[in-house]
């Protein structure tokens, strides 16, 4: 065990150990644009993210990423493969794990909706303001590594 303050009761020893909030979105990448929502409320208002949302207790990762797509962009999509997990810094009141899947557009046209209050397909030479250091990586690793499949 590490040396980290936790929270201990004095009667039972009982140890609260804090569980991390976590976050799972899609990458949907159409050609050169990808996905993105406008983010309609806090954290990050007005920023730009790539479509997710928490995990519910109990709930697959894959069926969030399909849910928040479906809630956050009106997208029916096929969640494909996991692309990364990310550690997002603390303090800004998000996830601080966050799963994304690369997602494949079914049907459905981008429609924000949920706590999205825009959402577009965004050439990648052409993004606007990004949220989230999650959103920010997985943009740069789509953008340095275009003739890597991984990411496309």
């Amino acid at each position: 065990m590490d040396d980290r303050p936790r929270r201990v009761c004095p009667a039972c020893g009982y140890v609260h150990f804090t569980d991390p909030k976590v976050g799972v979105g899609v990458l949907v990448v159409e050609g050169d644009r990808v996905l993105l929502v406008r983010r309609g409320v806090a954290p990050e208002r007005g920023k730009w993210s790539l479509p997710a949302g928490f995990l519910d207790q109990g709930e697959d990762p894959r069926a969030t990423a399909a849910r928040e797509a479906l809630e956050e962009v009106g997208l029916t999509v096929a969640v494909e493969e996991l692309l990364d997990v990310f550690h997002n810094p603390p303090g800004r009141g998000g996830a601080s794990i966050f799963i994304l899947y690369r997602a494949r557009r079914l049907a459905g046209e981008p429609t924000p909706g949920d706590d999205a209050d825009d959402a577009r397909f965004f050439p990648l030479d052409a993004l606007p303001e990004l949220a989230f250091a999650s959103t920010r990586a997985a943009i740069d690793r789509l953008s340095g590594q275009a003739s890597n499949d991984r990411f496309r």
